[in-house]
């Protein structure tokens, strides 16, 4: 079992940064593929970025690619995600997610592979 709980969305301004962290709690943590995940009003969840278990792979959604960077530090059991160049389009409830099947070899971006998830972050982005 894996819980996730998320911190450091906030207001920001168009252009500014933000880095949302994400703590884990369970053993199990270090051998889960962690994923960021939003989901803005009226629309559905979407994908926005995923890192492997051993933090050597990361992928991107296109629309946040060069902007945001995505990392763990599993001494510390936390997934991070750093937010430059920040758009309007970027406001949203941001979610962290952990895949349950341990060591997964291929990251994977549907919301429905990923077991555990935190309560979400608000991220408001003015223009």
């Amino acid at each position: 079992q894996v819980q996730l709980v998320e911190s450091g969305g906030g207001l920001v301004q168009a252009g500014g940064s933000l880095r949302l962290s994400c703590a884990a709690s369970g053993r199990t943590f270090s051998d889960a593929n962690m994923g960021w995940f939003r989901q803005a009003p009226g629309k559905e969840r979407e994908f926005v970025a995923a890192v492997t278990w051993s933090g050597l792979r990361t992928y991107y959604a296109d629309s946040v690619k060069g902007r945001f960077t995505i990392s763990r530090d599993n001494a510390k059991n936390t997934v991070y995600l750093q937010m430059s160049s920040l758009k309007p389009e970027d406001t949203a409830v941001y979610y962290c997610a952990g895949d349950g099947v341990p060591r997964r070899a291929a990251l994977t971006t549907t919301h429905w592979t990923y077991t555990y998830w935190g309560q979400g972050t608000q991220v408001t982005v003015s223009s």
